[in-house]
């Protein structure tokens, strides 16, 4: 089972995609970014 995570920390958002590379299934999430540590937001999903 392998997958694949793209994060874009941006200045209001903070956008994650997760692909599945066996079955190409995606998932995505939308969190507010956090300016003082990008990782709150990434981590607070």
């Amino acid at each position: 089972m392998t997958y694949r995570l793209g994060v874009d920390v941006g200045g209001t958002f903070t956008d994650l995609l997760l692909i599945d590379e066996a079955t190409g299934g995606t998932w995505t999430a939308k969190v507010p970014s956090t300016l003082e540590d990008s990782t709150i937001g990434v981590l607070d999903l």
